[in-house]
């Protein structure tokens, strides 16, 4: 028998460091070549890591939410054969002689996970929460998905213990070994605290918003009427082809804004000193998923048809969501576009994705009265909330670049119309 050492492997360019957002494995397990044994995220871009080889795991080098350097030790496999750790290796890993007997026999810097337990003979009792609603996609990391495809279990029907009601694997394990019967819920009050490290994507949200905390803003909300443009949308959908909403439409009218406010489209460099403008649109669109928040990017949005636009933004949605999003796909933005969709409230307050100095708010379209100068008529109506970095960008740009939105927006002819 040998031991295998797999390290943190090189996600990408100019990244030194990674977070475990979540182990996959535990201490005693089997594993097989190609089993995923970790996620480890950077950037908000988030990669399993396979194994190599297979074997039991033995020892693993950090907490869920602790950083390691790329090229660092990750995890350690006992294997078949000579494995490629020698004794060298340990040897140098071995505590201080001054160090107590009980220290000695875990290496530094070791963090053990307490190993799941074995099938049980019977089923834990797992606190219950509500099942999802039809249609609604349950909360679970990839490797309870995988899981349950083989099992050919419905996620949907298994009540999830952890944040949020997310999944896990005794979760899982409790709902094959029920047979299939949901852990029921019962009508004791719950006295429980539980304590939650904020680790993975929702650290690096987290961190973002506390640094957009310390600029700032200016907000400006305006009033659209949107009848024309939700005319125009139903026709060319009713034309066929993949189905188009408002975004690709308010893309469009950025670009066509932008050209006479440049300055919005930029990064501010504080520590520089430098504001940074570019002559390419890369638009972020907030889109939600399971893990929290994510902006992937819409790149060179002036190059791109109106239909481009929108089939561009249906897969980014799509690759974020299932995970497939490469790193390249969320970072590089010059401006965002943030939308709650039908949840969207008559009015909000976006933060801005620094180092961007400007961020549009998309809020819930409906109908409403419309005074038109002699009588109210039904008019579909919507709010759109723009911020901007108040130290470059003054007031009065903010103003004309919102009132330059309304009007492409209301009369949406004039998207496509070159000046």
């Amino acid at each position: 028998m040998g031991i295998h050492s797999i390290r943190v492997p090189d996600i990408g360019e100019g990244i030194a460091e990674t977070e475990v957002a979540e182990w996959l494995v535990s201490i005693g397990q089997q594993v097989r070549e190609d089993d995923p044994l970790a996620a480890l995220m950077t950037d908000k871009a988030t990669v399993e890591v396979p194994s190599p080889v297979s074997g039991k795991v033995i020892w693993l080098a950090a907490a869920e939410g602790d950083t390691l350097a790329v090229g660092a030790e990750l995890i350690r496999l006992e294997v078949d054969g000579a494995g490629n750790v020698t004794e060298e290796d340990l040897a140098d890993d071995a505590p201080a002689p001054a160090e107590d007997a009980a220290q000695a026999e875990t290496p530094p810097e070791v963090v053990e996970v307490p190993a799941r337990a074995e099938a049980p003979t019977e089923p834990p009792v797992v606190p219950a929460a509500p099942l999802r609603p039809e249609g609604e996609r349950p909360l679970a990391p990839p490797s309870v998905r995988a899981r349950a495809r083989e099992a050919g279990v419905d996620l949907r029907q298994v009540r999830g213990s952890g944040p949020a009601g997310r999944i896990t694997q005794d979760d899982l394990s409790a709902y094959i070994a029920s047979g299939g019967v949901p852990v029921p819920s019962g009508a004791r009050p719950d006295e429980s605290v539980e304590e939650i490290k904020v680790i993975g994507l929702r650290r690096r949200i987290s961190e973002r918003m506390e640094t957009a905390n310390r600029i700032p803003h200016i907000t400006i909300v305006e009033e659209v009427d949107t009848t024309a443009l939700e005319d125009l949308r139903g026709r060319m959908n009713a034309e066929g082809g993949s189905k188009l909403t408002v975004l690709p439409f308010l893309v469009r009218a950025m670009v066509r804004a932008l050209r006479d406010q440049p300055m919005l489209n930029a990064h501010y460099d504080t520590a520089a000193g430098v504001v940074r403008r570019f002559g390419g649109v890369h638009v972020g669109i907030a889109a939600q998923t399971d893990g929290g928040l994510m902006v992937p990017v819409l790149r060179h949005a002036e190059a791109l048809t109106l239909r481009e636009a929108g089939a561009e933004i249906a897969r980014l949605a799509d690759a974020v969501r299932d995970g497939s999003a490469r790193r390249e796909e969320l970072t590089g933005s010059t401006i965002t576009i943030t939308s709650l969709g039908k949840l969207g409230a008559l009015a909000t307050t976006p933060i801005l994705n620094a180092p961007e100095v400007a961020i549009v708010g998309v809020n819930r379209m409906e109908v409403r009265p419309f005074w038109n100068g002699s009588a109210f008529e039904p008019r579909k109506m919507m709010n759109i909330s723009c911020s901007f970095d108040h130290r470059v960008i003054d007031g009065w740009d903010a103003a004309v670049f919102v009132q330059r939105l309304k009007t492409l927006l209301e009369t949406p002819a004039l998207i496509f119309v070159e000046s």
